[in-house]
């Protein structure tokens, strides 16, 4: 297993069926973990996937 997997916008939203333009808003608040390198945004897997994890916490509290 490779947690050292880096996506760009484009293969996270695919990984998260999402929008381009709805990964790259969270991403631009800070709601999505990634970094930026020459202006473009570039996202770790294994740091999605803790997201991801996070995510259904959250959810399964607020029922």
């Amino acid at each position: 297993m490779n947690d050292e997997e880096i996506f760009t916008i484009k293969e996270v939203s695919s990984y998260l069926k999402l929008a381009e333009k709805t990964s790259y808003r969270l991403a631009s608040e800070g709601k999505l973990p990634g970094f930026k390198v020459g202006g473009s945004w570039r996202f770790r897997k294994s740091e999605i996937d803790a997201w991801i994890k996070e995510q259904e916490k959250k959810n399964k509290g607020g029922q």
